[in-house]
């Protein structure tokens, strides 16, 4: 599956335009509360705990994504987007959503 922020692939025509397919993950405050005890890793201003959590959640919101088109017959996913978003009480979550558009290549 190829996969592009772009709206085209260099060497490649879009023959089809499948669907607006999207991947979402809702990361709990409990995920933040082992975070905050693994803050002791922090180097730089930067904190691995936290850049783990947040790649792992940004992989599965592509990785649900990624399958949604591949339900479509979809070769490519152009135009992807990710949004990162506080939610809940206090915004005591965070969301990562993935979206992009489902298509098929020559």
């Amino acid at each position: 599956m190829l996969l592009t922020t772009t709206q085209s692939i260099e060497g490649r025509s879009i023959v089809e335009y499948k669907a607006i397919v999207t991947g979402e993950t809702i990361i709990g405050a409990n995920i933040f509360k082992d975070f905050l005890a693994g803050i002791r890793d922090i180097v730089g201003g930067r904190s691995g705990s936290y850049e783990r959590v947040l790649r792992e959640a940004k992989d599965t919101a592509m990785a649900e994504m990624i399958d949604r088109a591949r339900r479509y017959g979809a070769d490519a996913i152009v135009g992807i987007d990710l949004d990162y978003e506080t939610v809940g009480k206090n915004g005591g979550m965070l969301m990562v959503s993935a979206s992009g558009t489902a298509v098929k290549l020559s």
